[in-house]
């Protein structure tokens, strides 16, 4: 309980401004915007403007970094084409180690754990890995701005469009609105009334009747457009997710922070530094999409439809990257199901295999990362050069700050277009090593030894679902749908949530 409270001053505080509409009511989100208070005068100087390769020399020269390393093409024809070869995937065999105190103790209690080894593990990410976030981030203001009622599937739901306002009093220039959903059942006549558990969806999807946001591609924000269904292809996630007595929320990350480089100075890193370029360990697009979900949470704290202590996190590719920061570092979460998310998400960044470290470190995915995360990468410094094997962590720890809530690790197959590029088999193994913190803290890992260096992957289709720790990889592409159908009652058998 002091853990939980501690967490959530961390987090900072939030105010909440709810008013309700008609159904058929619409309304435009920048009228929220609109309303705010705006106290800055005119001289407010405006956010820097630059390309994402001009902010990732600038980050650079902060550093001392003269060179790169290129990463790997993902094109198996090109001469620099990722590695794929077993004997050549591990060329740091030894992991740190996740129950090792910095001064070489060892972790025999959840007391220290809890108190020194996860503290110590989570500055290390926070300095070289995913940057810090702000002590003093400007509050979120929550307005309902439309609701409706419809149905997901057969079932009647009522959703809610929502827009979080973030207070721009003190740097006008740059305004942010977290666009949010939420979508909950209606309480059949004569049922009695209760809140329900809310899975959270890291660039999900809109609903009829509301002006929600559109994921760019017509599907997830940031993503491609998903394949068409096959004709016996499972229900969408969100009617699996209502006719199990779920809600749902769809928050859309493009509005907390743009995905790409030049956007760094705005959005909410940008507003943050009043439109300045970062130092280079301030946070990087993951842990400001995972802090835009930790304030949708603040906002599901005090809806009463709601259970509160049952809200997972959930995305897929980048966005499961960032389902996996926000679990790890804001532990009021409950559940999370991890979608193919590969290098900086669930992948050992020690593994050399498809996407690598070199690759985060280029101009095109630097900004999902901390500043200091390019030293990783450098050829020619002024501290000389480092690689993977220098990160002070890796992904296996990442999994281990989930412990030991709910975790559950997915993925598809190459063959239907989940790319080898992802390393499936690099994530299990980190999903291995965390093990031994779950065990720790009295939850169940996946079942097998410890020794991630030999241990692999089940076959596709096998579950590892017994435990709080979880993996299965499914026969489809690069999605985590064939898995709900599995993840569902998992997690109901986990938060002890009774079906409808």
């Amino acid at each position: 309980m002091t853990r939980h409270r501690a967490m959530r001053g961390a987090w900072g505080m939030v105010a909440f401004a709810v008013v309700w509409f008609p159904a058929a009511l619409s309304r435009d989100l920048t009228r929220a915007s609109a309303a705010a208070p705006q106290t800055a005068d005119s001289a407010t100087p405006a956010p820097k403007e630059w390309t994402a390769a001009e902010d990732h020399r600038q980050m650079m020269e902060q550093l001392g970094i003269r060179s790169l390393r290129p990463g790997p093409s993902g094109n198996e024809q090109a001469p620099n084409h990722a590695n794929y070869d077993e004997a050549l995937a591990n060329p740091f065999p030894t992991l740190p180690d996740a129950l090792t105190l910095s001064n070489g103790r060892k972790v025999a209690s959840a007391e220290v754990w809890w108190k020194q080894r996860r503290p110590e593990i989570v500055e290390d990410f926070e300095r070289e890995v995913l940057g810090r976030v702000p002590n003093a981030v400007p509050k979120v203001t929550w307005t309902v701005v439309a609701t409706t009622e419809t149905t997901v599937g057969t079932h009647p739901v009522l959703g809610r469009q929502l827009a979080g306002h973030v207070d721009n009093s003190t740097y006008p220039a740059i305004a942010v609105d977290i666009q949010l959903i939420v979508v909950t059942p209606v309480v059949r006549p004569g049922s009695a009334k209760k809140p329900v558990p809310v899975m959270m969806m890291i660039g999900g999807r809109a609903l009829p009747g509301l002006p929600g946001f559109t994921a760019p591609g017509g599907g997830r924000a940031g993503a491609p457009p998903p394949p068409a269904a096959a004709p016996a292809a499972d229900p969408p996630a969100t009617d699996q997710l209502i006719a199990d007595g779920w809600g749902y929320a769809s928050i859309s990350p493009s509005s907390i922070q743009a995905d790409n480089g030049a956007g760094l100075t705005k959005g909410i890193i940008g507003l943050a530094n009043r439109g300045r370029p970062r130092k280079p360990d301030d946070w990087g697009a993951l842990r400001a999409w995972a802090w835009g979900a930790s304030r949708a949470l603040d906002y599901l704290e005090t809806d009463d439809l709601v259970d509160a202590k049952k809200v997972g996190i959930e995305g897929v590719s980048r966005f499961g990257k960032a389902a996996l920061v926000a679990m790890a570092f804001d532990t009021r979460f409950a559940v999370v199901l991890v979608g193919s998310s590969g290098e900086g998400g669930a992948k050992l960044h020690r593994r050399n295999w498809g996407e690598a470290v070199e690759n985060l470190t280029g101009s095109g995915e630097y900004h999902w990362m901390a500043g200091n995360f390019l030293k990783y990468g450098a050829a020619d410094a002024t501290f000389g050069s480092r690689n993977a094997g220098d990160l002070p962590v890796d992904a296996h720890e990442l999994i281990a700050l989930c412990a030991p809530r709910p975790t559950f690790i997915s993925y598809g197959v190459p063959e239907k277009g989940d790319a080898k590029w992802l390393d499936q088999q690099g994530s299990y193994m980190a999903a291995i090593a965390a093990g031994p913190v779950f065990r720790l803290l009295g939850a169940r890992d996946l079942g097998r030894s410890d020794d991630y260096r030999t241990e692999r992957m089940p076959g596709v289709n096998v579950g590892l679902l017994d435990g709080q720790l979880a993996w299965r990889q499914h026969d489809g592409g690069h999605t985590d749908g064939p898995n709900w159908k599995y993840f569902i009652p998992w997690a109901d058998r986990l938060l002890k949530h009774k079906p409808s």
